[in-house]
């Protein structure tokens, strides 16, 4: 019924496109808000074709029927009031008609109570960290498209895979059926967070946690992309949601908190040189070499780290600079004290640098003081 209304309501759009593919307008909605959503698009459209047509009929017809080649003279005249009061009372109507079911979907928008599950989303330059804030576990969720695809201005580079640039490392899994509260923050820029098959953006604001909800109808994978201009990288941090079955749902956290609890690091342990280099490489590779380059050499805004003043230099300061961020380089709060330590070994003594001197985690903890 609701669909068959939409579709009324739309007349003057193209056969209803929205409920067939999208191609035409939005995605297929997935979500109640996004129907609703969709069916306060095909009305608004509707209204405003309607008044389209009204307004430009009346005035080609009064040009046509009154110009001077028929024999017609401009009459004077002054104020009318009557046509006035109409020309005002009238398009508030209109605007009070549309604006009351817009009221209506802004507000279910807005109304996250009763959760269910509650994710926070945070935007990183450029990639986004999810924590199940009720299930005490989180990952990074990075782009998967090869840099090879990227990079590949050549006739005969690698061939661009289905979902080229909206393919991530990790998705977020939620379960079908379920309001699914997403806190959204930032460590660095602001980004924002959506996926229009649910009808979800929301900002992610350094410093502020603002929050959007769906819950999905049916299971499937559904795409979206940080939809704020976020800097260089801004077309690289796509957003996966894959929701599953309740079960699978339950299956998935109980092997992501075995995981969590499997892969903490001990933050008494004293690790070696070697180990730290080996581990560096690891956080370098996801982290640093899409701006640094894999080898060290930096390019655009990213200076290269081979026998550069701060990997060659303090250790404090490149400690430093790393937490911090500075320029075009974001800050690495998020990143753990070990991988930091690891990292920071990693470009001093690595990429072409042999300073020697290594860094342990209670030296990145004491520098977040």
């Amino acid at each position: 019924m609701r669909f068959l209304r939409a579709c009324a309501l739309a007349a003057f759009l193209p056969a209803c496109s929205y409920a067939i593919d999208g191609r035409y307008n939005f995605q297929t909605p997935q979500t109640l808000i996004a129907h609703d959503i969709n069916e306060l698009h095909a009305w608004i459209m509707a209204v405003i074709a309607v008044i389209f047509v009204a307004v430009f009929g009346v005035m080609f017809y009064s040009i046509f029927k009154h110009r001077k080649s028929s024999g017609h003279k401009a009459r004077h005249f002054h104020e009318n009031t009557t046509v006035e009061v109409l020309w005002t009372l009238i398009p508030a109507l209109i605007l009070v008609v549309m604006a009351w079911p817009a009221a209506k979907v802004v507000l279910a928008q807005k109304n996250t109570g009763d959760a269910e599950l509650t994710i926070k989303a945070t935007g990183y330059q450029w990639f986004w960290g999810y924590d199940y804030l009720d299930h005490g576990f989180g990952f990074k969720s990075k782009l998967a498209t090869p840099r090879e695809q990227i990079d590949n201005y050549k006739s005969d580079g690698q061939a661009k895979s289905e979902h080229y640039l909206l393919e991530v490392t990790e998705p977020m899994i939620v379960p079908v059926g379920t309001k699914v509260r997403i806190l959204t923050t930032a460590n660095d820029v602001i980004h924002s967070w959506g996926v229009p098959a649910f009808g979800v953006k929301q900002d992610a604001i350094p410093g502020f946690i603002r929050d959007t909800w769906f819950k999905a109808d049916r299971i499937g994978t559904f795409r979206g992309q940080c939809v704020e201009l976020c800097g260089r990288d801004h077309g690289f941090m796509p957003i996966v949601v894959s929701v599953v079955s309740k079960d699978d749902f339950k299956a998935w956290v109980d092997k992501k908190q075995k995981e969590a609890k499997a892969a903490a690091d001990d933050p008494n342990k004293v690790w070696t040189r070697d180990e730290l280099i080996a581990r560096g490489k690891t956080v370098y590779d996801a982290n640093c070499a899409a701006c640094h380059k894999a080898d060290g050499a930096g390019g655009g805004p990213f200076p290269a780290l081979t026998g550069s003043k701060i990997t060659t230099g303090p250790v404090a300061a490149h400690i430093g600079i790393v937490l911090n961020g500075k320029g075009a380089m974001p800050a690495w709060q998020g990143l753990s004290d070990t991988e930091i330590a690891a990292v920071v070994t990693y470009e001093r003594n690595a990429l072409g640098n042999k300073v020697g001197d290594f860094v342990q985690p209670k030296d990145v903890k004491a520098a977040r003081k």
